[in-house]
């Protein structure tokens, strides 16, 4: 085969998925940039007869209509944050064991090419399929390209259940917490600075507001029998206007990351009770998502791949599932802790398998053979 040319790519669908991993890293794709990656998509899966196609901006969804019972959605974003250095990928082993190295790698890439290999491959799946690659998901929910085709064609997120590949080690990951970030603002009164008792230093007013903070006892909360960690934050401090003149306004930036057994509204509500005497503004708020184990489709899931179910910290487009009545887990290869990482890196024996845990469960097969279960209609 020619050599893989990251300019001009043509992804090769029918060689491991390992393999497809490299492809797909080395072909850049930040956020904004991922047209040239997405045109390989579309035509890399235009000989899959099997698969409906429909393109809506860079995101790309192939799905089945075979009259099954069940429809699975399994989605995965195509863009990376930006590149440092980290580009093209290599291979290197770290204590004995292989990994691949490079952006795009562990989030998630990876991911995607287990999903796009399958997508090409089981033709004759136990449920049916939608298969979704999308956009911008490493910038605002705005640019989203899950945002954007939930307008255009919600239809399409019709499901009985759905996988979110973003990075968990191929172990499942339920649900997310949901994510809030808050400006809370101090106000005093100018003055100079070498007659500073004539102001009112906005800054030193702050103080509490750090304290609370720093005090704070996140909780530890079960939701359907995973346990999620709550965090409360100062991720950001601005105010003062000049090294002379005492500042009249301080805005410390708060994040609250809160269990998905409280609402946004209750999020919200809480800020305000803990910082009752400041103004506050909410900049942002995403609704976590509850785990969506109890989905009988889900529970076959489990029992397909093994292991113990993991809550997932970090907000994720699962949320975006469940607010639609679809419940949604994280699961896919590489380890979170390396997402957005200078070096990150996946060990190559997660993406394997990642492949054999989705392969069993869509098929009915053996996720230690890789062996399909004959299907419906066989």
């Amino acid at each position: 085969m020619p050599r893989f040319d990251p300019a001009h790519p043509v992804l090769d669908l029918s060689v491991s998925s390992t393999e497809l991993t490299q492809q797909l890293c080395d072909v850049e794709s930040v956020s904004g940039d991922e047209t040239l990656l997405a045109d390989a998509i579309v035509a890399a899966l235009a000989g899959s007869t099997h698969l409906e196609i429909i393109r809506d901006g860079d995101t790309i969804v192939a799905r089945t209509n075979l009259g099954r019972a069940e429809r699975v959605v399994i989605a995965g974003h195509i863009d990376t944050v930006p590149l440092n250095d980290n580009l093209p990928t290599r291979y290197e082993e770290i204590d004995g064991a292989e990994y691949l190295w490079g952006r795009g790698t562990v989030d998630m890439k990876a991911g995607v090419a287990v999903q796009l290999k399958l997508a090409a491959e089981l033709v004759e799946p136990a449920v049916d399929i939608t298969w979704m690659w999308y956009d911008h998901e490493e910038v605002s929910n705005e640019l989203n390209g899950l945002t954007r085709l939930a307008r255009n064609r919600p239809d399409l997120f019709a499901g009985d259940f759905a996988i979110l590949g973003e990075p968990s080690n191929s172990r499942i990951e339920g649900g997310c917490n949901g994510n809030l970030r808050a400006e809370i603002r101090a106000y005093g009164q100018r003055s100079h600075s070498a007659r500073s008792w004539v102001g009112d230093n906005a800054i030193h007013k702050a103080a509490p507001i750090l304290d609370t903070l720093a005090a704070y006892q996140a909780r530890e909360v079960e939701v359907d029998g995973l346990v999620y960690r709550e965090g409360l934050n100062a991720v950001g401090v601005t105010g003062g206007i000049a090294g002379n003149v005492i500042p009249d306004e301080v805005m410390v930036h708060v994040n609250y990351r809160f269990a998905p057994s409280r609402s946004g509204e209750e999020a919200v509500a809480h800020i305000h009770e803990l910082f009752p005497d400041y103004d506050v503004t909410i900049v942002d708020l995403a609704e976590g998502a509850r785990p969506g184990l109890d989905a009988p489709l889900a529970q076959r899931f489990q029992a397909a791949v093994g292991g113990v179910a993991l809550p997932k910290y970090g907000w994720t487009d699962v949320a975006r599932f469940s607010a639609m009545g679809v419940p949604a887990v994280n699961y896919g290869p590489g380890d979170p802790l390396k997402a957005h990482a200078d070096d990150e890196r996946v060990l190559v024996s997660q993406i394997g398998e990642c492949e054999a845990g989705l392969r069993a469960w869509l098929t009915g097969g053996d996720p230690e053979t890789g062996a399909d279960a004959p299907t419906p209609g066989d």
